[in-house]
This record gives C-alpha cells, sequence and structure tokens, in this order.
C-alpha cells in the first residue's frame, strides 16, 4: 500500500527525514574539511619548526621536503607531493595561529589566498569569502578581478586596513561602489562595437556574473523598467533592491561620456521611486549611471547641489592592470604615512 499518497502527515515526515539527512550531511562535510584544514596547518607548524631547530637539522637543508615527500608517500600514498609540502608550510607561516581561519574555508579556498602575497589583500580576499559565501571560482575571479585594489580606491590609509581587516562592510551608498566595475565575463572581443541596449541584454544574459561584481546584497528587479510622468513614458535600463541598505538601486549605461542630461534624467528617476515606488522601511534609492567615459569636471557641476545619492561610476569590458592598481594604492597609503611624518614636525 502506497500511504504517502493520501497521507499529508506521512509527506510531513519525508520532508522533514529528508532535511535532517541533508543538513547532516552538510555538517559532516564541514566537520571534515575542517579536520583537514587544521592537519595541513599542523604537518606546516611540524616542517617549519623542524627547519627552526637549529645547526643539528642543517643536514637536511634544501633536500627536506623532497625526502619527507618521499617517505610520506610510501607510507600514506598520495597527498604528499612536494608542492602540497610547500603549501602546508606556507600556510603555517602566513597564519601562524590557526584559529584565526574560518572553519567555512575549504583547503581549496586556503591555497587560492595563499597565492597573494600581500597581507592585506590576503586578509581581505579571506574575510570577503566568508562574508559572501563565495566559491572557488568567484574567489578566482575576484582577485583577477582586483576588487580589494578597486575597493581601496579613493580611500584613507585607514580606511584601507579597516576594508583588510573586516571586509567590505556595506552601511551606506558609497560602500557599493567599486571603480571600475569590470564586465570582463561578457568575452566581448577587443575592439568592440556595441549598442547601450546590446550590453544591457549580455549583462542580463549573465545576470549571476553581473550580481557577483555588483556585490552582496543586490537582488535583480527588472529590465527597461517604466517610469511614466505626464502620459510621458522613459525607461530605467536596470533596477535592483538592496535587501541590506533597504533601498532601490537604478542602473543606467551609457558606452560613451556621461552628459548633463543623463544626470539630470538620473536624479528624476530618483525623485519618482521615492515618491511612487518606496513603501514603509525603504530608504531613499540610489542611482548608478555606469559610463565607459566620466568627465569628472562636468560631473561634479552637473551634480552640484543635487542628490547625494547619484553617482557617476566607469566600467571597462576588460580585466583591470592589477599592478597598475598596485602602485596607485601604494602612493594612497605612502602618501598618509609622509603627511603624518610632515604634521608630526609641526
Amino acid at each position: 500500500m502506497n500511504i504517502q499518497a493520501t497521507n499529508p502527515e506521512y509527506e510531513n515526515l519525508l520532508g522533514t527525514i529528508s532535511q535532517a539527512y541533508e543538513n547532516g550531511r552538510v555538517k559532516a562535510f564541514q566537520a571534515v574539511n575542517s579536520e583537514l584544514v587544521k592537519t595541513y596547518w599542523e604537518i606546516g607548524k611540524y616542517i617549519v619548526e623542524f627547519e627552526q631547530d637549529g645547526a643539528k637539522k642543517a643536514t637536511y637543508g634544501k633536500n627536506l621536503l623532497e625526502q619527507l615527500s618521499q617517505d610520506l608517500t610510501i607510507k600514506h600514498g598520495k597527498g604528499f607531493s612536494r608542492s602540497n609540502l610547500v603549501r602546508f608550510r606556507q600556510f603555517y607561516i602566513a597564519y601562524p595561529i590557526c584559529a584565526t581561519l574560518s572553519h567555512k574555508l575549504s583547503w581549496s579556498h586556503v591555497v587560492e589566498l595563499l597565492k597573494i602575497s600581500d597581507d592585506l589583500e590576503r586578509e581581505f580576499y579571506e574575510k570577503q569569502t566568508v562574508l559572501e559565501n563565495w566559491s572557488i571560482r568567484e574567489l578566482q575571479r575576484q582577485k583577477e578581478s582586483g576588487l580589494f585594489l578597486r575597493l581601496s580606491l579613493n580611500k584613507n590609509k585607514e580606511d584601507v586596513l579597516a576594508l583588510s581587516q573586516n571586509g567590505q562592510i556595506i552601511e551606506k551608498p558609497t560602500d557599493i561602489l567599486k571603480d571600475p566595475y569590470v564586465f570582463e565575463f561578457l568575452k566581448i572581443p577587443e575592439p568592440y562595437h556595441i549598442a547601450e541596449t546590446q550590453l544591457e541584454s549580455l549583462l542580463c544574459d549573465n545576470l549571476q556574473n553581473f550580481l557577483l561584481e555588483l556585490g552582496r546584497g543586490f537582488t535583480f528587479v527588472g529590465r527597461q523598467y517604466k517610469v511614466t510622468l505626464n502620459n510621458t513614458h522613459y525607461k530605467v535600463d536596470l533596477v535592483f533592491y538592496h535587501r541590506i541598505l533597504r533601498c532601490f538601486v537604478l542602473i543606467d549605461l551609457k558606452i560613451n561620456e556621461v552628459k548633463h542630461q543623463d544626470i539630470g534624467q538620473m536624479n528624476m528617476y530618483l525623485g519618482y521611486f521615492a515618491n511612487e515606488q518606496n513603501i514603509e522601511g525603504d530608504n531613499p534609492p540610489i542611482g548608478i549611471i555606469l559610463s565607459k567615459e566620466k568627465d569628472e569636471l562636468l560631473v561634479e557641476y552637473a551634480t552640484y547641489g543635487m542628490n547625494s545619492q547619484l553617482f557617476v561610476q566607469k566600467y571597462q569590458l576588460y580585466l583591470p592592470n592589477k599592478e597598475e592598481l598596485r602602485k596607485e594604492l601604494e602612493n594612497v597609503l605612502r602618501g598618509d604615512e609622509e603627511i603624518e611624518i610632515v604634521e608630526g614636525k609641526k
């Protein structure tokens, strides 16, 4: 007799058991992963402590890891290649206190983090991976796109350090901005000739990657969102809602330089959403004009006295030159230090 067809209580039991089983599998995997990461850290610790034990261990010299790899492989099989032992050793050096590393990170995440030589960058990507629950592929993509470097631009030294230590904390509209936004995932060949409608369609076709680039908290509402004023119809290219800031985020795309009319139109959209779309509990909407080119002086004058929630940001279709971004960041950090020195002499 098939009791599930006529017994809703049985269906409830079946669902409860299935959910408990899935939850148990996830917890078991996390527990195994956590122990595995801890074990690799301990192996690295033993290697480093052996190396630091003094002259009596010097006879092993550079051959230590090769010898260990051979002997451990004989004892335990795969998993003890020289490259893996190098990673274990590097892991301990980078994280001398294992407890500071989140148990949510897999060994594959740790390997990606260890490839980052700069301590500030590594700490940021570690925190952000946990905050946004990035997969390995997502972590790799954000590293390649220089997310930390892009978020660090236009910040002072104190803010950069806070970004590294805490990840991207979103408390105000400027916290969600990037400079520039990077859409390399669209795979548009260079040189490119593309219309705004084509760019919009491609972003919507690659919505998962687009949301990853926008960052945590964005939910998609719609494209070509109709705004009607006095029987005249306008359309916002893309509309999102930000769960953390509790507000609409309106995005207009421009393939050329932003004009003052574009800024005025976005300001009109913001007024419309604030008065016609917001409900109780919603905060004022944010407007972002994404442009290939940006005339800073024009934007400054065109937004004079205007809504502080309106931003003009640049985008690019290819991965940025991370070395150039890194030099800019170094100049910011060095500049702050020089200012501190000068002020200290006064």
